[in-house]
C-alpha cells in the first residue's frame, strides 16, 4: 500500500477513534450501559414510577467571586464529580446538569435495579434510594467544603477522584493562605438545597432528531423542582406524598433514630430533636403559581448543625458588614429552627451583642407594645425589660412567621364565569364591574402584604443587623485602644 493509501486509512481510523472518544466523553455511561443491556434503543415512551431529585447550589454567584474562571470550573467539576459519585453509589441516573443545578432520577426502563419488580416493589426501592441519596449529597457537600476525601473509599474511582482532588487543592490553598484564610473560612461555604418527589411519569426519548434526550415529564418532576426551589439551604424538602411513602416503609423512624444517635455522639443539642422537627411539615407557597400552596416536609441533615452555625457566625463576626449580612442570612434561613436560634442567642448573650427585643416587638405588634408601655406607667425601658425577660429570639421569630402566614393570599381569578357576549358596550361594562369588585376584595390584603414585605420584614432584620454592626464597631475600637 502506498503512502497515500496508508494516510487515508490512518485518517479513517483516527476519525472512528475520535467518534468513540466523543461518545465516551459526552454520553452518560449509565444510559449507554442500560440500553446495551436492553439490546435496543427504546423508541416508545412509557409510564413508569420514577423518583426525581433536583439539587441547586445556593448563592454560588457570591462564592464565585473568590475564584478565577479556571478555578471556578475546577471547583464545580470536582463538586459535580462528588455528587455523581453519590449517585453512582446508590444506582441513580444524572439526568441533566445546567449551570449550578442538576437533576437526577431513579426507576424507569433504564434502571436495572427495578427490572422485574412490580409497581409496589419498584416504589419501595426507589423511595429508599432517592431519600438516602438526598441525605448523602448534603453530607458530601459538607465534606467537600472541608476538602475532606474520606467518603472516597473505593480504589476504582479513577477520573472522579482526580477531579475531586484538584478541587480540594484549590480549597485548601484558599483556606491556608495567611492573607485570605480569615475571609475564606468565614465566607466561602458551598451550600446546596435539594428537592425530591416520587410518582408516575412518562419516560422516554424527547427532542428533535439528532438531539434526543432521555428524559421524564409529569407532575412528580414539576413537584420535585418546586420542592428544591423552596428547600432549606443545607436541607432537603420532599412532597407530602413522598413523605407518606417513607413513613409507610419505616424509613422516617429509621432515619430519626440514626440522626439522634449521631447527634448524641457529637454532643449536639440536636440529640433532643423531635421527629416532627426532624421532618417538619410546611405548606409552601409558589409566587409564580399565584401563591398556590403545597404540603411538604423539610428534612434536617447535619447532626451538629446548630454548633456548626455558631462556629461560622463567630468567624463572620470578624468580617464587618459582609459578615453581619451573612449572619442575617443565617437568621432568615433558620428562623423556624429553635435549636439554631437558641444557640445563636446564647452566643449573642455571651459576647454582649445587644439585640433590642423591645424594638423588635414594637415593629411586630405596635399596639400591644404601646399597651405594655402604658401598663408600666409610660416607662418604655421597663416594658423593654419585660419583653426581653419573657421572649426568646425564637418567640419573636415565631411572631414574625405568624404575621407572614396571615398576610399570604392568592391572586386567583375571582370574577366568576364569563358573561354571554351580546355587544361590546354591555360586555365590557360587566367585565369592568367584575374587576372592580375583585380589586375591592383584595386591596386590603394587598396593602397588608406589601406593608409586611416592604417594611416590617426588612426593618425587623435591619434592627438585628445594626446590633451586630454595633458589636463589631465596639470590638474594632477596643482593638485600636489596645494598640495605642
Amino acid at each position: 500500500m502506498n503512502e497515500t493509501g496508508r494516510s487515508a486509512e490512518s485518517v479513517k481510523i483516527d476519525d472512528e477513534q475520535l467518534r468513540r472518544d466523543i461518545e465516551r466523553f459526552y454520553l452518560p455511561r449509565h444510559l449507554v450501559n442500560a440500553i446495551t443491556e436492553i439490546g435496543a434503543i427504546p423508541n416508545d415512551s412509557e409510564e413508569a414510577i420514577v423518583g426525581i431529585g433536583f439539587l441547586d447550589i445556593a448563592d454560588y454567584t457570591f462564592l464565585s467571586k473568590f475564584l478565577s474562571p479556571n478555578e471556578n470550573q475546577t471547583v464545580l467539576n470536582g463538586l459535580y464529580s462528588a455528587f455523581n459519585w453519590v449517585l453512582n453509589k446508590h444506582g441513580g441516573y444524572l439526568n441533566k446538569l445546567e449551570g449550578d443545578s442538576l437533576m437526577f432520577q431513579y426507576g424507569g426502563p433504564i434502571d436495572p435495579n427495578v427490572r422485574g419488580l412490580n409497581d409496589a416493589e419498584a416504589e419501595h426501592y426507589i423511595a429508599k434510594e432517592l431519600f438516602y441519596t438526598c441525605i448523602e449529597l448534603q453530607r458530601v457537600c459538607i465534606l467537600f467544603n472541608q476538602a475532606n476525601d474520606k467518603f472516597l473509599y473505593s480504589e476504582e474511582e479513577g477520573t472522579t477522584k482526580e477531579e475531586i482532588l484538584k478541587a480540594f487543592d484549590i480549597i485548601r490553598g484558599l483556606r491556608n493562605n495567611e492573607f485570605l484564610s480569615p475571609s475564606i473560612n468565614a465566607l466561602f461555604q458551598i451550600r446546596i438545597r435539594i428537592g425530591a418527589s416520587i410518582g408516575k411519569v412518562m419516560i422516554g426519548n424527547f427532542g428533535p432528531e439528532g438531539s434526543k434526550h432521555w428524559d421524564v415529564i409529569g407532575m412528580p418532576v414539576i413537584n420535585a423542582k418546586r420542592m428544591e426551589s423552596t428547600a432549606p439551604i443545607g436541607g432537603v424538602r420532599i412532597s407530602e406524598e413522598y413523605y407518606r411513602q417513607l413513613e409507610k416503609q419505616g424509613i422516617v423512624d429509621s432515619y430519626y433514630h440514626r440522626f439522634t444517635r449521631e447527634a448524641s455522639a457529637l454532643f449536639s443539642v440536636y440529640r433532643n430533636i423531635k421527629k416532627e422537627e426532624l421532618f417538619r411539615f410546611n405548606s409552601v407557597y409558589i409566587k409564580e403559581k399565584k401563591n398556590a400552596g403545597y404540603n411538604t416536609y423539610s428534612v434536617q441533615v447535619e447532626p451538629n448543625l446548630p454548633e456548626e452555625i455558631v462556629s461560622q457566625v463567630e468567624l463572620l463576626l470578624q468580617k464587618e458588614e459582609p459578615g453581619a449580612q451573612r449572619i442575617i442570612d443565617f437568621l432568615k434561613y433558620y428562623r423556624g429552627n429553635r435549636y439554631v436560634l437558641q444557640k445563636l442567642e446564647d452566643l449573642f448573650i455571651k459576647i454582649n451583642i445587644n439585640i433590642r427585643k423591645g424594638a423588635l416587638y414594637k415593629i411586630l405588634l405596635p399596639r400591644r407594645y404601646d399597651a405594655l408601655v402604658e401598663s408600666h406607667g409610660g416607662d418604655s425601658a421597663a416594658a423593654d425589660r419585660e419583653i426581653s425577660d419573657s421572649h426568646s429570639l425564637k418567640d419573636l421569630m415565631d411572631i414574625l412567621g405568624d404575621i407572614q402566614d396571615a398576610v399570604k393570599h392568592g391572586y386567583g381569578d375571582e370574577r366568576g364565569p364569563a358573561s354571554d357576549f351580546r355587544d361590546y358596550e354591555s360586555y365590557i361594562n360587566v367585565e369592568e364591574e367584575k374587576l372592580v369588585r375583585q380589586y375591592e376584595s383584595l386591596k386590603d390584603s394587598i396593602a397588608h402584604t406589601s406593608y409586611f414585605y416592604n417594611l416590617i420584614f426588612p426593618m425587623y432584620f435591619a434592627h438585628i443587623k445594626t446590633s451586630i454592626l454595633e458589636y463589631q464597631n465596639d470590638i474594632d475600637e477596643l482593638d485600636e485602644l489596645e494598640e495605642l
